[in-house]
């Protein structure tokens, strides 16, 4: 593959997979669990240092903000696809304009979402009953948060560049240095300036665009295929198509989690505060078995599409199967040791015995068997590599989302209890993977044999 530079990127089209694939996802693992803490961060110092008003600002904006994220966000899975298939293919020309393609979507996307966020912040946080006590200061916040959606934007895309040509390591490297720059900025503008909730949302916007800036310049320097001129920068029509053709289902999909997730949250409120704060304390851990599990999904998405544009079929067909394998004995690892030491790991953000004991079913209900969910990741992630975005979508929207809302309408109603609602987890899981792994038997093959093997 011409450009590889072996000291940053995994050449996935030859070589041992097992390895590849780990050294692949544990990065973007890190990564997420990493953005994760750091946001973590921002919600502790200004719980220190404003009180809970200022707290209660910053966390009512989470769930607007992954909303109006997630739909610009698929398109990132797009930009992976379609510049890994034009690599595994040695398309140079087409990797080229992909880069730059993506880097302008990125901008654009960015841009869009900093006027969105705007104009939309104090309608879409009444609609969803943010306290009025802290309305005006979680607008705030939402407004400057988006301000910096063109730099976040830029991160992600070209985060996805790099991924695509096999690099994870920088993204993360990246990472690490503009979280750690973020809580610095965030005691110097809380602590030292007084600035409260405005001053959270400006450290993120500048720790956001030191990494945008970081990551954009390792592209610059980059020679062959992903190299990034900033005079070249456009939008290719036909690349723009096939990259929303892949991303845009992918987008959809994780808007209608998002709206059913609210959903579920309701019934979860429905057993009170001590619930509430149980589940939230449980969640926490979900969330990190959670960005293994979607970082052994990118591995293979990646891994895929470089080999099916270079027609090596075997070698797709053999990532599909490590990916499932090697993300559930990992993420299996992760839920057994979470539900082995489930008290004494909950009772790190609690004492309470009644939220407690509700932190530690939502890890037996539902934790405990997040590894079937990465059947049916990983094979979304083939299906899309190969072009196939919608059906996957599909599948996931009705196996995840219609079902959990049935679930909800009729055996939580008719037994509301707390096992019944958080059930309704595994269930899902098991259902859409049943399901994605016969749509992948079903099209994988078919589409394989439309290209000559290499």
């Amino acid at each position: 593959m011409v450009g590889v530079n072996t000291r940053t990127s995994i050449d996935m089209t030859e070589g041992p997979l097992a390895s590849g694939i780990i050294r692949f996802a544990i990065p973007v693992a890190l990564a997420s669990i990493l953005q994760q803490l750091f946001n973590s961060a921002d919600i502790a110092v200004v719980g220190h240092f404003c009180g809970k008003a200022a707290m209660a600002a910053v966390g009512a904006n989470s769930s607007v903000i992954n909303l109006q994220v997630s739909l610009f966000s698929g398109l990132a899975i797009g930009v992976n696809v379609v510049i890994a298939q034009a690599l595994g293919k040695d398309d140079h020309e087409k990797a080229r304009r992909g880069v730059h393609t993506a880097i302008a979507l990125g901008l654009v996307s960015g841009l869009l979402l900093a006027c969105l966020g705007f104009f939309t912040a104090r309608p879409l946080l009444t609609l969803m009953q943010a306290p009025e006590d802290v309305l005006d200061l979680a607008v705030l916040y939402l407004r400057i948060y988006f301000s910096g959606m063109p730099v976040l934007m830029l991160y992600n895309f070209s985060a996805a560049v790099l991924r695509s040509w096999g690099d994870t390591k920088r993204p993360l490297y990246t990472l690490l240095l503009a979280g750690i720059i973020n809580v610095l900025l965030n005691l110097l503008f809380v602590v030292g300036f007084g600035w409260a909730v405005a001053g959270v949302a400006i450290a993120t916007v500048i720790s956001n665009a030191v990494s945008a800036i970081m990551l954009l310049n390792f592209l610059h320097n980059e020679k062959g295929d992903i190299h990034l001129s900033l005079h070249d920068l456009a939008i290719t029509p036909a690349l723009f198509t096939e990259m929303l053709h892949i991303g845009l289902p992918a987008g959809l999909q994780s808007m209608l989690f998002s709206i059913s997730n609210v959903v579920i949250q309701s019934g979860f409120n429905s057993f009170g505060s001590a619930c509430v704060a149980g589940n939230a304390t449980g969640l926490t851990y979900e969330s990190y078995t959670n960005y293994m599990d979607s970082a052994f999904t990118q591995a293979a998405m990646t891994f895929s599409s470089q080999n099916y544009g270079a027609g090596n079929h075997k070698r797709c067909r053999q990532v599909m199967r490590l990916s499932i394998l090697l993300g559930m004995l990992v993420v299996g690892a992760m839920c057994l040791a979470c539900t082995l030491f489930a008290e004494p790991l909950c009772r790190i953000y609690t004492s309470d015995p009644e939220v407690l004991a509700y932190a530690v079913w939502r890890i037996d209900y539902a934790q405990r068997f997040q590894w079937i969910a990465v059947l049916y990741n990983v094979t979304s992630g083939i299906l899309r590599s190969i072009g196939y975005s919608v059906i996957p979508t599909i599948i996931s929207v009705f196996g995840i989302c219609i079902f959990r809302l049935i679930w909800i309408a009729t055996i939580f109603a008719a037994h509301h209890t707390y096992p019944v609602l958080a059930s309704v987890y595994p269930i899902t899981w098991l259902l859409t993977s049943v399901l994605m792994v016969a749509a992948y038997f079903l099209i994988a093959p078919r589409a394989w044999r439309k290209r000559a093997p290499s």
